[in-house]
């Protein structure tokens, strides 16, 4: 399947002029944005194959939710769970993803990027049948931190994979594939445990890495991973996979290697000092910021505790009903988020996503402080349930997936593995601040409090979208680069050009 407009759109048939900042100086470099009609089939492939392992990733991050209520049940089990050992099988998979998180960026890098997400596969088994056949709280807690540790792991990768493999007219929608698959794992899970004990649903989560294992092994690695390894010819095969037998991918391949060579000049021998130049330091703090703004939402602890907070809103319609109506509608709203997301762009979703969860989480606080003031909510039953789908319908729109889409498309080649290790390690170091301590927050300053604190964070959020992070839709990964380390200005085309003002 091909997509081209190439007799419709001029960006396919005449070359572009833009002026670049090269050692602090302007100058004009004339480049074509596109070379090739969009191929789909291998690139839909590659987008399928990693978007397997987040779906693995969302069931182990709603399995809590569901299994704690009959983990703790003594008819079903053999061993007793306590509080505090059932908010550390919530809470240690966040703490290992941080882990992972911080792993994962060397062996991304050394590994490369397909390597890396493939090695997960058996230890995502591995974790989930320790659960399986735990008898002891202890192997629970084990099964989950590994899981947890490959989370992160996937987590870090798996965008990083994407934006570096598909094309830029194509990456919105198929970079947002495994969001859209993670929550057909928490849908999976939450649907799953309402007629599986902890334990079956566990053999369930075990199977779900086998199809993912398989389809990893069809898919090459990245190319530009092959050219920062010196193995041209290795990414021109990759490239003519991933772009079709047909296509020319030459002057693809050649700005990838420039794109590199370029950062090789600038770069230091130190990691660390690469990410705080100013020139790496700003995608990097934005990437940290959207990160923060996420998690802060507490999309985590709605998921985590989803069945838990139906119950304590005394809602008139059943938990577990509840918590299948929220998978739906977060799978169905990730859809919408594919298809409108490379028409509308990344920050209009962010807006749209940002406003909806303002407005829900100030109407849930509302609801609950009403509640816990013994106000009569017999006639408003349903309101928990109306708030937390269209919650998840604003946070499934933008700032669910938009933040790892980002990571791989802002975050500077050369230090890309290291810089999306930092910010994959910050998420599940915020995810597991919300997580552990939502209980704790809930029982200091009420759960309206709890609610009301984490929309006003999303209102800082909405400001933080508007002055700081940049719009990167239909712009190749070189593109947002040298935007994102000095100003570019284009022109319409050769034909048409103009003097041009250098003023900066």
């Amino acid at each position: 399947m091909e997509l081209t407009n190439k007799d419709d759109n001029i960006r396919h048939n005449v070359p572009m002029v833009r002026q670049i900042t090269e050692n602090g100086k302007a100058k004009l470099e004339i480049y074509r944005p596109t070379t090739n009609p969009i191929y789909i089939y291998t690139q839909i492939l590659a987008a399928l194959s990693v978007s397997m392992g987040s779906m693995v990733v969302g069931f182990s991050s709603a399995y809590t939710s569901p299994a704690l209520v009959s983990m703790r049940d003594s008819n079903l089990t053999n061993f007793e769970v306590s509080d505090q050992e059932a908010s550390w099988v919530g809470g240690i998979m966040p703490l290992a993803g941080l882990a992972g998180g911080i792993a994962g960026g060397p062996f991304i890098e050394y590994l490369g990027r397909k390597n890396t997400i493939l090695f997960t596969a058996v230890p995502f088994i591995v974790s989930w049948l320790l659960i399986a056949c735990a008898n002891a709280i202890w192997m629970v807690l084990a099964g989950r931190a590994l899981s947890g540790f490959c989370v992160g792991i996937a987590s870090l990768s798996l965008p990083v994979y994407l934006g570096e493999t598909v094309q830029p007219e194509v990456r919105g929608t198929l970079g947002l594939l495994p969001t859209a698959f993670g929550n057909i794992g928490i849908l999976l899970c939450f649907v799953a445990g309402k007629y599986l004990d902890w334990s079956e649903l566990a053999f369930l989560g075990g199977s779900l890495p086998v199809p993912f294992l398989v389809l990893m092994l069809l898919i090459p690695e990245t190319p530009r991973w092959y050219v920062s390894r010196g193995r041209e010819e290795r990414a021109r095969r990759a490239l003519q996979w991933l772009r079709g037998k047909q296509a020319d991918v030459e002057p693809e391949l050649k700005g990838i290697v420039k794109s590199h060579c370029e950062a090789e000049r600038h770069a230091s021998q130190n990691a660390i000092f690469d990410l705080l130049k100013r020139s790496n330091l700003k995608p990097l703090l934005i990437s940290l910021g959207l990160m923060f703004f996420q998690q802060l939402s507490g999309i985590n602890a709605v998921i985590f505790y989803t069945v838990s907070i139906f119950k304590d809103a005394g809602s008139t319609i059943d938990e577990n009903l509840c918590t299948i109506i929220v998978g739906v509608v977060n799978f169905i709203a990730t859809f919408i988020a594919t298809i409108l997301i490379d028409r509308l762009g990344r920050k209009k979703l962010l807006y749209i996503s940002d406003v909806f969860m303002i407005i829900t989480l100030m109407t849930l606080g509302s609801f609950f402080y009403y509640k816990n003031n013994g106000g009569d909510i017999s006639n408003i039953g349903w309101l928990p349930l109306g708030a937390f789908v269209i919650f998840v319908v604003g946070f499934s729109l933008g700032f669910g997936p938009i933040p790892w889409l980002m990571m791989g498309e802002i975050l500077p080649g050369k230090i890309r593995g290291s810089a999306a290790s930092v910010a994959t390690a910050f998420n599940w170091a915020c995810t597991f601040v919300v997580t552990k301590t939502f209980a704790d927050i809930i029982a200091i300053i009420g759960n309206h409090g709890a609610f009301w604190f984490f929309g006003s964070v999303c209102v800082f959020g909405l400001f933080f979208v508007i002055f700081c992070v940049p719009e990167t839709q239909g712009k190749s990964l070189e593109d947002i680069e040298r935007k994102m380390m000095g100003p570019v200005r284009r022109m319409s085309s050769v034909a048409n050009l103009r003097p041009m003002s250098f003023n900066m």
